[in-house]
């Protein structure tokens, strides 16, 4: 009976931990789309000077980069945070609000990264704080940590399953959790994205990517996916070639951590003055890409997909730090649609298989990219995208190109 009252009991205390982790990630892209649309759209439209977008990023990279002599270099990367909750099944809690400030931060200035990496490491924490208050729950307090990282992940992509098979998918093997334990962190998950949506109805907010419509083509045209699948490969390669540059850089110059952020304001700069989409997660930048493809052109859009990796490796590891799973997707949608310009067919198709072998690559599990990008595409495009996805799995990546750290 004691047994039962304490199940009954920590099933709550996951629900109710769920349901602070949905307001927590709604609360913090509240917070950043309204800075973010004072930054660049009211500023802009009340002073206008030259060189705006140039002179904010590098001031803002300085003072990302004061910030972080202060407080640390966070946020950590998602695969660390992961790595570590694995691991120990912590993470630690002491400086949440200075993560919290270094996730937000980069994100406000319209660095090339998504705010996975940073939410995760601050949930992650304070559900450690959680579990080390729940002492008399010791066997399942362990799991509470890693629950909260799933919860994190399925709602930030508003892809609940990709939120439970993400971190237990291996690169080998996929096992699942225990059921009493898959429960937890099914129920955790959707109280998470539950509450999520809920706060974005109640505020009249968007609660998700904007998805393509497939109508259909030709089944030949199918035969397209094997060359389009390379191109998304070979992205992948040019991600990790890029990854083992900026690495290198970093370590080269790990104390100066100033210099570095006001670098990669500067080097944002230049890049959002010139190709502004290439600036931010990409989220919202979907729809737009595909609606103008023909106007960009099919060479433009490569240029932008090859830029948009390579500034958000100097993002990441010039201190401008965030996720990289949002600006990969639309660095694979331009490639998508590039492709889909110079071979004549259906561009929806193209983007989903494209989009499925660059993230298949970089992520290495085929089914959880195919839940991510069940956001984007459609459901139909799902044999298509498992394809590609397996296709980059188990196409090597060059070990020249393979940073110590993987």
């Amino acid at each position: 009976m004691k047994k039962a009252k304490n199940n009954f009991l920590f099933l709550l205390y996951t629900i109710l931990l769920g349901a602070v982790v949905g307001a927590i990630i709604w609360a913090f892209l509240k917070v950043m789309n309204l800075g973010i649309e004072f930054l660049w759209d009211y500023v802009p439209s009340k002073i206008s000077f030259p060189l705006y977008t140039l002179i904010i990023c590098t001031v803002g990279g300085l003072l990302i980069g004061l910030w972080k002599k202060k407080f640390g270099d966070y946020p950590e990367e998602l695969n660390t945070v992961m790595g570590q909750v694995k691991k120990t099944g912590r993470y630690p809690y002491n400086n949440v609000f200075s993560v919290l400030g270094s996730a937000l931060f980069p994100l406000l200035l319209g660095a090339s990264i998504g705010p996975e990496a940073g939410l995760t490491g601050v949930i992650a924490g304070l559900c450690t704080w959680v579990g080390d208050k729940l002492k008399r729950y010791k066997k399942e307090v362990d799991e509470l940590t890693a629950i909260g990282m799933s919860a994190t992940l399925g709602t930030i992509f508003r892809s609940p399953m990709f939120g439970f098979i993400e971190p237990i998918e291996s690169d080998r093997e996929t096992t699942l959790p225990k059921t009493s334990k898959i429960v937890l962190y099914i129920t955790a998950i959707l109280s998470s994205f539950g509450v999520f949506i809920l706060l974005n109805k109640l505020t009249g907010s968007s609660t998700s990517m904007e998805s393509m419509d497939f109508g259909g083509m030709e089944l030949t045209d199918y035969l397209y996916a094997i060359p389009i699948t390379a191109a998304g490969i070979l992205a992948g390669y040019l991600y990790f070639a890029f990854k083992r540059l900026t690495s290198g850089l970093h370590k080269r110059f790990s104390r100066f951590m100033i210099l570095r952020a006001t670098v990669g304001g500067l080097l944002l700069g230049v890049s959002g003055t010139f190709l502004p989409l290439t600036m931010f997660s990409g989220e919202h930048q979907i729809g737009e890409v595909t609606e103008t493809a023909a106007k960009i052109g099919a060479v433009m859009l490569l240029v932008i997909a090859v830029v948009k990796l390579l500034l958000t490796n100097v993002c990441i590891d010039s201190g401008l730090k965030g996720g990289h799973f949002f600006p990969v997707i639309f660095c694979g949608v331009c490639i998508g649609c590039s492709m889909s310009l110079l071979f004549g067919i259906n561009m929806v198709f193209c983007a989903a298989a494209a989009t499925a072998a660059l993230v298949g690559h970089t992520l290495k599990k085929p089914l959880a990219t195919v839940l991510l990008l069940m956001i984007v595409f459609p459901v139909r495009l799902i044999p298509i995208m498992l394809f590609a996805a397996a296709a980059a799995k188990f196409i090597p990546t060059p070990k020249a190109f393979i940073t110590t750290e993987e």
